[in-house]
């Protein structure tokens, strides 16, 4: 399914290709609240001096709006004594849980991430911690969506009384316990969900994730596919949000005809369904998917359409550096994949591996690093480590202000009572009303070995990530 060009444009490296739907959405427009007046009616009166400090950190006009926001809050707050604020409230210590993949199909992507998140934390540590505390990490597994692991991790979490929780790298597991996180009043933080229903998820303000959308992904996906001749392409993925999202997003980047199939991750095997692509007779596969990736590989070697015999792409959900080890020697030569980030310099790898020596994928640690330390100068703006804060606070720290890209140097901009603009190392990370970045890179690596992939700097994309198709 095509749709019509808008004249918009991703670059390519040095190429400069159409985006078929980068202008049906809007970018638009910095809202200071994602809120509603009457809302703030709604926030307890233990949140009023967060609020206010979080505008303070703003504009004049924002300041202004401080004041009018804080005499709502007192009225709404009289009935009630059981909302008043304590010093305890502005003060308590930061406490970070991370729901990340330690065991599950997503178990590769859990070694960078956790590194991620612990090298943020010691830097923020050793700069003075925030609002002069240690930020405290409660360490969690997510499991995969065949698990209750996650419900049992995120249980823990609110009850130790973590003010955000970073994870989970699946979008399928973030949505069974979105509602739970934010129904708490806790930032649901994700360094790695790219399902697009997230956009417009009902989460009460309080979803953030510094991985793009699968819209872009998607575009850059089938527009690479095509820019590499393919006419006939098969998009082969799991039933899920993140697998049927992004296939959806190829397919309608792609120029050509395309071929969408599902299957069960958890099925034992898949010569149905790649009895089915090879039917199709495609000039190039991309295969979406988590884990069993492996399998369904082996099971299309079997059937004359692997990676030998015709063009494959892989995504981040499978790009590795370990699961394709075992199989023929020399298979997956050529095969590209994309993976959202900007390619992590050398000084930030050799950071990471002071927490984990034993590391070699990177995928999401720099969306990690950059959602803890996000959260940690969102609570130091407003003064406060209490969700509400963060979240009022996490668009303003991620643009509009001085650029700053430390812990140190970020820290005293807003010990001076300058506004900032934290650039990541994932990116520069500027959030959109809806928790969403506006800008981001995409990058694109090609398999050397089976077991080795490298970055192609010259076709990575850096453009505004479209908003979800109606």
């Amino acid at each position: 399914m095509n749709l019509e060009k808008s004249g918009s444009r991703f670059q390519l490296g040095h190429k400069i290709t159409e985006n078929p739907y980068f202008d049906r959405g809007q970018f638009g427009g910095i809202v200071w609240s994602r809120e509603n007046t009457a809302s703030l009616l709604r926030i307890p009166l233990g949140s009023l001096l967060t609020i206010r400090r979080r505008l303070m950190t703003r504009s004049k006009l924002f300041r202004s709006a401080a004041v009018i926001g804080a005499s709502l809050l007192v009225l709404a707050a009289c009935s009630s004594s059981d909302d008043s604020a304590t010093d305890a409230d502005v003060s308590a210590a930061l406490k970070i849980g991370s729901l990340l993949p330690e065991t599950g199909s997503l178990a590769f992507l859990g070694p960078p991430e956790f590194a991620g998140v612990d090298l943020a934390i010691q830097e923020i540590n050793d700069g003075g911690g925030v609002l002069g505390q240690p930020v405290e990490h409660l360490r969690g597994d997510s499991g995969d969506t065949s698990t209750d692991i996650a419900q049992t991790t995120v249980d823990a979490h609110l009850a130790a009384g973590v003010s955000a929780i970073v994870g989970a790298a699946s979008s399928g597991v973030s949505f069974t316990v979105i509602d739970k996180i934010t129904g708490a009043g806790v930032v649901h933080f994700s360094p790695a969900n790219t399902s697009p229903d997230f956009t417009n998820y009902a989460d009460n303000g309080l979803y953030f994730r510094t991985a793009p959308s699968d819209t872009f992904q998607g575009a850059v996906l089938g527009q690479l596919m095509a820019n590499e001749g393919a006419t006939n392409a098969v998009i082969l993925n799991l039933d899920d949000a993140y697998g049927n999202g992004l296939a959806k997003y190829a397919a309608n980047a792609f120029t050509g005809t395309s071929t969408i199939i599902t299957y069960n991750p958890q099925a034992s095997e898949f010569a149905a369904e790649v009895g089915q692509a090879k039917a199709a007779n495609p000039d190039a596969i991309a295969l979406i998917g988590f884990a069993e990736t492996t399998a369904i590989i082996q099971e299309m070697i079997k059937q004359g359409v692997g990676p030998d015999a015709v063009k494959l792409y892989l995504v981040d959900g499978n790009l590795s550096g370990t699961a394709f080890a075992e199989l023929p020697t020399g298979v997956m030569t050529g095969v590209k994949g994309t993976l959202p980030g900007a390619f992590p310099p050398a000084d930030f790898q050799e950071r990471l591996k002071s927490i984990d020596p034993s590391l070699t994928d990177f995928s999401y640690a720099a969306e990690s690093y950059d959602a803890v330390m996000l959260i940690a100068l969102a609570a130091e703006a407003g003064g406060a480590t209490d969700g509400i804060t963060i979240s009022q606070n996490l668009e303003a720290v991620s643009k509009g202000g001085t650029k700053c890209s430390t812990w140190a140097d970020c820290k005293a901009l807003l010990d001076e009572g300058a506004d900032i603009d934290f650039d990541g190392v994932s990116g520069p990370v500027e959030f959109d009303a809806n928790g969403e970045v506006t800008v981001a890179t995409m990058g694109v690596y090609e398999y050397v070995a089976n077991d080795k992939y490298e970055a192609r700097p010259d076709e990575f994309v850096v453009g505004a990530v479209p908003a979800p198709l109606p």
